[in-house]
């Protein structure tokens, strides 16, 4: 029989990796890159959510157009198509595979509330007890004192949200359709994704987006744009559960990826070249394309911005090494922040805001900068390391003792 002659790009040795593709997981395993760059993208998040240290500067959005939200969005549509796609084709009774999105979607909704109720007393502190009364002026607080009796009903209504405390709003509310989405995708992928498209486009378009009350606009991270992210992380996701791939590798497409990032990093670390593109940016918005199209909202998902997001996730996807690096040593507290997500982001998000009181009476310093963000950082990974131990002490307790045998 004769041997089918090695394409051009699998005789280069980088293409033929992205072309295999990394190796499958054995059936239950985790897949510890998604752990690791979860962790990380919580790390991000924890530091970016400390505005005014030293070290921001260095962090994922100083080098791209996107940041760990998007990150963020999209691992969390991957993990809810590893957790929950399998109820739906194991023959489980379709309302206890509804059930589980549903119960976490509750669950978040209460530590979101959780959450915005110690940011409250965090920053009622800082001004009450050290008069920094601008802290009051900020993160959405206003209307708290404004307006008090409506933004207390905007509150658990989630129609009014303080700022750093917006993305739990938005996760919870895309767990909510996940049991329509998993349906659909599971019988037809291409139109879930199609479909998912088209509602980002018809959102931006018509700038439609969730209310708030008592402020006027919408949701800061709007369900309505951002659900294509999470849509396309829960795609992947339902294909890893199955051993697939939802994008296959193409050597042209990372490469095109790969390029894309290139030129993003330029284009933000270059300032003529940055002016440059957004001088083409401006001139196509005068040509008549929509925002969205050309320009970088956060709140619409503008296209530069998902576009450098999906690049990033791809080029990362397609690369093996990152199975080796996520199983390293190294990547054990990322990991371990990735394994309880929720938790550490819940944690960390309560810290920053308790480092942003701190931090408007401490001017930026490189040494307590990071002492600062380095002690909550400790805290996240002690955390995350006594929820772990627990949870596998929980499992040993409860496997049946093992009868010696004569």
């Amino acid at each position: 029989m004769l041997q089918r002659k090695p394409t051009f790009w699998e005789r280069v040795p980088l293409m033929r990796q992205v072309i295999a593709g990394s190796a499958p997981l054995p059936p239950g395993q985790r897949d510890e890159r998604l752990d690791m760059f979860r962790g990380l993208a919580l790390v991000m998040i924890f530091i970016n959510h400390v505005p005014g240290t030293i070290y921001e500067q260095f962090t994922n959005r100083n080098f791209g157009f996107s940041d760990a939200a998007e990150a963020f969005v999209f691992m969390s549509g991957m993990a809810a198509g590893l957790a929950y796609s399998g109820a739906f084709t194991n023959g489980s009774p379709l309302w206890l595979a509804i059930a589980r999105p549903w119960t976490r979607a509750r669950q978040l909704y209460f530590v979101h509330l959780a959450i915005t109720a110690m940011a409250l007393g965090i920053f009622a502190g800082a001004a009450h007890f050290f008069g920094l009364y601008e802290l009051l002026t900020k993160n959405n607080l206003g209307p708290l004192f404004s307006n008090p009796l409506a933004a207390m009903i905007g509150l658990p209504l989630l129609t009014h949200q303080l700022g750093y405390l917006n993305i739990l709003p938005l996760y919870l509310t895309l767990l909510l359709v996940t049991p329509l989405f998993i349906m659909v995708g599971l019988r037809k992928p291409m139109w879930l994704l199609v479909g998912s498209i088209l509602v980002w486009a018809i959102a931006g378009q018509f700038r439609l987006n969730f209310p708030n009350y008592p402020n006027s606009g919408g949701w800061f991270f709007n369900p309505l744009s951002w659900q294509l992210l999470f849509v396309l992380g829960l795609l992947c996701g339902m294909a890893m559960k199955r051993g697939q791939r939802f994008v296959p590798g193409n050597p042209l497409l990372f490469l095109a990826s790969a390029a894309l990032l290139v030129l993003v990093l330029v284009w933000v670390k270059v300032p003529d070249f940055g002016a440059a593109g957004r001088e083409v940016l401006g001139f196509l918005s005068r040509m008549g394309l929509p925002f969205y199209i050309t320009w970088f909202d956060k709140s619409y998902l503008a296209l530069p911005r998902l576009l450098h997001a999906l690049a990033l996730f791809y080029v990362i996807a397609s690369l093996p090494i990152m199975q080796r690096v996520a199983a390293s040593r190294w990547a054990a507290p990322l990991r371990l922040m990735g394994r309880q997500g929720l938790a550490v982001f819940a944690t960390g998000t309560v810290l920053s805001l308790l480092l942003q009181a701190v931090k408007a009476a401490v001017p930026p310093h490189p040494i307590s900068d990071g002492l600062m963000l380095g002690a909550g950082l400790v805290v996240l990974v002690v955390l995350a390391l006594i929820l772990t131990r627990t949870a596998e002490m929980r499992r040993a307790a409860a496997r049946p003792p093992q009868t010696a045998t004569p």
